[in-house]
């Protein structure tokens, strides 16, 4: 069994693939937060970056991103919003296949949460075309 230290350190390095960039300097506590931070931040690292990105038997990366985005923008937060289209802009996800997963958003989640969330999608892709770091 692999232990928590492991198991983190694994997500960080997933996270890295997806992302471009190290997430440790994000989970650093502060001050003025209790103990018990750290391992909230555990929790909210391994579970998606060692638990469910990883698993590409059923869904590739490509297509966990888009289910990711398609979550994140009909539930309207936008910074994990922000984050998971990098991950899909960074793993092959085209900007069409995104502008289509709002399309079919709009549908199913309003047209106003869409639109909201589509905002989001258009500062990155500004930032992808432009060649911006994914920070």
């Amino acid at each position: 069994m692999t232990s928590p230290t492991d198991h983190l350190a694994e997500a960080l390095d997933t996270a890295e693939r997806l992302l471009g960039f190290r997430l440790e300097p994000f989970l650093e506590p502060t001050e003025a937060e209790p103990a018990n931070a750290a391992d909230f931040m555990r929790v909210a690292t391994t579970h998606p970056f060692g638990d469910s990105w990883p698993r590409t038997e059923f869904l590739d990366t490509r297509l966990r991103a888009l289910v990711s985005i398609t979550v994140a923008a009909t539930l309207g937060i936008h910074e994990p919003l922000r984050g998971q289209l990098r991950i899909a802009l960074r793993n092959g996800v085209t900007p069409e296949e995104i502008v289509e997963a709002f399309i079919h958003i709009a549908v199913y989640a309003g047209v106003p949460r869409a639109f909201d969330s589509y905002g989001v999608a258009r500062q990155v892709f500004a930032e992808h075309a432009a060649g911006a770091p994914t920070t």
